[in-house]
């Protein structure tokens, strides 16, 4: 954990206009991947729940199979302790289950999503991910979506580097990506750990809400909250 770092105040990029778009306001852009970027068609996520679940002797409801699947209602592994599973025992059955390049066939690229980071590239912003998703999976899913060389640093969390929302991954993104510490950065994800992330490290944060705060019980009150990523356009 970053104990002995200092939560920075966001900082206001020299590029920022009040009347420029939001994709003109940063320096450098991060993002989440799962949920933000892309995203798994649900008959997957069905599939392999339904036998992650048997091979611990505990079904999901179609309900926490959504909750857990993107992080609704609160930290996975709570989730899972407070349904009655034991969360070692899944997560190791989830890792021995789940094949990468099936996982990868079944996930697609958000379109605006696409559009953003279309933007981006063509204005030479630096980008980079920063993920849950082990590195195998990562990699599988973008070489399927033609992602490969799109992103200027691709971090995954990790026991050794930390899970959002500790900064270290995100200031491990910040240092592979050649930012100065002075630019403005803004973190874009779908979660309140995506939020906590962004805000310790010092950078400004957009709420992608593909799911309504209806049904997650909350908002997730970050810099900007919207419903498409083409706002930011």
């Amino acid at each position: 954990m970053s104990e002995h770092r200092p939560v920075a105040p966001p900082r206001v990029s020299s590029r920022t206009d009040p009347a420029a778009s939001i994709a003109d306001r940063f320096d450098f852009w991060l993002f989440d991947f799962d949920g933000t970027v892309v995203d798994t068609e649900w008959w997957y996520v069905e599939s392999l729940l339904e036998e992650v679940s048997a091979a611990v002797g505990q079904p999901l409801s179609p309900e926490e199979s959504y909750e857990f699947w993107h992080g609704i209602g609160g930290p996975r592994t709570g989730l899972l302790a407070g349904w009655g599973i034991d969360p070692p025992a899944f997560w190791a059955a989830l890792d021995r289950i789940e094949d990468p390049t099936e996982r990868a066939a079944a996930t697609y690229l958000h379109d605006d999503a696409e559009q953003l980071i279309t933007r981006l590239q063509h204005e030479s912003v630096p980008i980079g991910v920063v993920t849950h998703s082990p590195p195998q999976l990562a990699a599988a899913v973008q070489s399927a979506l033609g992602l490969e060389g799109t992103f200027d640093a691709f971090v995954s969390c990790s026991d050794t580097l930390g899970w959002k929302p500790d900064p270290d991954p995100v200031y491990h993104a910040i240092e592979a990506l050649g930012v100065s510490a002075a630019d403005a950065g803004v973190l874009v994800g779908d979660g309140d750990a995506d939020l906590g992330a962004a805000w310790s490290a010092g950078l400004r944060f957009i709420h992608i809400d593909r799911h309504g705060h209806e049904r997650r019980g909350h908002c997730v009150l970050g810099d900007h909250r919207l419903r498409d990523l083409t706002l930011c356009l």
